[in-house]
């Protein structure tokens, strides 16, 4: 077996594409700093009934697991950071108001979610705590679009859905919990015909508004369609009336918007709005989100939430690769005034790399477009020959 191989769907991010996700991660942390987002890192590992409280199955099937040797207890690597963020949130800031919360780091899929993407994603994301109003789904949805036009992407598609019109269609139907994961999963793939199979667990006339949904979906007009044709109900009234305001309050040049009523939530914890950010040069989102009032509640404090994550490595072969700056040469010798210029040289942004003797042969691997040259005792830089 070749040492050097790695496990599939895991990758080493070389040179020129980290210095492209580092480039991206200080600008997107730092778009969020100004909009009163406060960085935390959670650890990579916790105890699972930490790590999946509150969540649903598809996080839970997500995870890796280990033995704890301290304690014997099992392990989860996280495969999301939202279930941390709200822990923090509820048990350890124990805030009375707003918390807004920023993140970035690694996660690990026990499966990669496409053929062509990796099982290790970096997390990047912002989480709103504490208002349950639609103004809270509305900055982080405008936040999410200013985070991806710093990523230099400027055409976007937002496809947003409602979770509560499911919720509010399946309300007393009295489901094992395999049938309810069986009635999920259909509409989520819109498959219909499953749906309607299930005629008589959920009765005819729901079965048919269930089965609806995964035929809801395009522009404006759509949602005047499921006014029609859905159940009366305050609750879809209710959801169908906030889809209408997120549209029209979050456009912006460059960005279409559209619906679907099928779009449930990518781990089946949101309660509310959720959306996924496409682009013409991507096949997959390259950000989702929503609102997901509930995971807090395992953790003792239930709090209105919303928020979004991006994978930093999907927006950064999109940006394409980041120029390495060019550096200047050092000499390899003992003299203080040498190190001093170094010294000064460095603390004013410059990349300095001290020249090892023996390797003149493979100075143009090193980025080098000047030297630093002794004249009369003085170290200056100069123009490197043949750069």
């Amino acid at each position: 077996m070749r040492r050097w191989l790695l496990p599939e769907h895991i990758e080493d991010i070389l040179p020129a594409e980290a210095r492209t996700v580092e480039r991206l991660r200080r600008a997107i942390l730092d778009l969020f700093a100004t909009h009163g987002y406060e960085l935390v890192q959670p650890p990579l590992l916790e105890y699972t009934e930490s790590l999946l409280s509150g969540t649903g199955r598809d996080l839970d099937l997500a995870t890796f697991r280990l033995a704890d040797r301290l304690s014997g207890r099992q392990l989860g690597v996280r495969a999301d950071h939202t279930p941390q963020v709200a822990r923090i949130d509820a048990h350890l800031l124990n805030r009375e108001g707003i918390a807004r919360l920023a993140y970035c780091g690694s996660v690990l899929h026990t499966l990669p979610a496409g053929m062509t993407t990796t099982r290790e994603p970096i997390q990047i994301g912002a989480e709103l705590y504490g208002h349950a109003g639609l103004e809270a789904d509305l900055e982080v949805l405008r936040l999410m679009s200013r985070a991806l036009s710093v990523a230099g992407v400027e055409q976007l598609h937002l496809d947003i859905g409602h979770p509560a019109i499911f919720r509010a269609l399946t309300a007393g139907a009295n489901l094992s919990a395999e049938e309810a994961e069986v009635l999920f999963d259909a509409v989520e793939q819109k498959d219909a015909p499953t749906v309607l199979g299930m005629h008589d667990l959920l009765g005819g006339q729901r079965a048919e508004a269930i089965a609806l949904l995964t035929r809801l979906s395009g522009g404006v007009p759509v949602l005047e369609e499921a006014r029609k044709a859905l159940p009366k109900n305050p609750d879809i009234a209710q959801a169908l009336d906030e889809l209408s305001r997120l549209a029209k309050e979050s456009a912006r040049p460059g960005m279409e918007v559209s619906f679907d009523l099928a779009e449930l939530g990518g781990f089946n914890y949101e309660s509310g709005v959720v959306f996924a950010a496409f682009s013409p040069a991507s096949p997959d989102a390259l950000a989702r989100g929503g609102r997901y009032d509930e995971v807090g509640r395992s953790f003792g404090r239930a709090r209105p939430a919303t928020g979004f994550t991006m994978d930093l490595r999907r927006i950064a072969s999109l940006a394409g690769p980041t120029a390495r700056a060019a550096a200047i040469l050092a000499p390899c010798v003992a003299d203080p005034a040498l190190d001093e210029e170094v010294a000064r040289l460095r603390a004013a942004g410059e990349i300095v790399i001290a020249d090892l003797p023996g390797h003149e042969f493979a100075r143009g691997e090193l980025g080098c477009d000047r030297i630093l040259e002794s004249k009369g005792g003085r170290w200056s830089v100069v123009p490197l020959k043949g750069s």
